[in-house]
């Protein structure tokens, strides 16, 4: 197979009495986000420039030969440097998906990922068969794209997400209202289950609690050490400070034959599941992994006794 060089960034630059096209303007600057350490820079220049044009992706191809004029060249700079300086692309565009939702998504809490659609999968699978009525808990909601990708996709009636920053649960309740879950959810401030009423127990209680290791905080990528809220990440030196105390204290407040599921670290499986068998208070403990074959979510139903 032979090799080419990569094509130089300069001979993207239009010439005397050329302009910028969408094809042009994607491919210079593609190559000068991925200069910056960006992997996937022609994909997301796209992105960028799609959003500051208003239309689709695709559609630059269908718009190849129209110039980019002034003041959007100028919208598009100033994106392209926030990308340059590793600002994550969701944060930018002040949305992404997960799942069957489109979320807002900023600052005040993490991006939702692939990884924990994973977990919301599982959730949906082991609920099917069960009534139209279910109660639910999300410790720890952020953006609230666990609750509200349950409420969307399962049979809930009522649901309570709690998290200790009130910066994330203003972004959850937006998203809520812009979802038509405005009034279905519950959003209560504080730390697992302190929020909760003596003696209140759900069906489903759910979690993606911080697990970052502290060790590994400065090898993370910049997108998420430097611009993700670190008390969302960071859970102690071994990642394990807040998801044990969760897995000790969920039996109270689940109903019985109430289902549990968190979101973990890879290499976390076992001692989350030993400190779940520990408790007395499950059965059926799984460690299972997300797909790419890395430990992701633990879980266990609560006893009947």
């Amino acid at each position: 197979m032979s090799y080419s060089p990569p094509t130089p960034r300069d001979s993207h630059i239009p010439g005397p009495g050329e302009s910028w096209t969408p094809i042009r303007l994607t491919r210079w600057s593609g190559d000068y986000l991925i200069e910056k350490g960006v992997e996937n820079g022609r994909l997301e220049a796209e992105l960028l420039l799609a959003e500051i044009l208003e239309v689709a992706r695709l559609d630059l191809y269908l718009q190849f030969d129209r110039p980019v004029r002034p003041p959007e060249l100028k919208a598009f700079k100033e994106y392209l440097l926030r990308r340059a300086n590793r600002e994550p692309l969701q944060y930018i565009l002040r949305r992404t998906t997960f799942r069957e939702l489109e979320l807002r998504t900023d600052r005040r809490a993490l991006i939702p990922r692939p990884e924990t659609e994973v977990l919301v999968g599982e959730v949906l699978t082991r609920i099917r068969d069960r009534n139209s009525d279910l109660s639910g808990l999300d410790v720890g909601t952020g953006s609230g794209a666990i609750a509200l990708s349950l409420l969307k996709e399962g049979s809930f009636g009522t649901f309570v997400a709690t998290d200790p920053s009130s910066a994330a649960l203003d972004l959850a309740r937006e998203n809520a209202h812009a979802l038509g879950f405005g009034e279905v959810l519950d959003l209560r401030q504080g730390s697992l289950f302190d929020p909760l009423a003596p003696g209140e127990r759900f069906d489903v209680i759910v979690s993606n609690p911080p697990y970052v290791p502290g060790s590994e905080e400065y090898s993370l990528q910049p997108e998420v050490r430097d611009w993700e809220p670190k008390s969302a990440l960071v859970a102690g030196p071994a990642g394990l400070d807040v998801v044990l105390p969760l897995v000790r204290a969920a039996p109270s407040s689940l109903a019985p034959g109430g289902l549990f599921a968190t979101e973990i670290g890879d290499g976390q499986g076992t001692r989350v599941a030993r400190a779940m068998e520990e408790t007395g208070g499950f059965l059926n403990v799984q460690v299972l992994p997300d797909l790419a074959g890395r430990e992701r979510v633990v879980l266990g139903v609560a006893s009947t006794r």
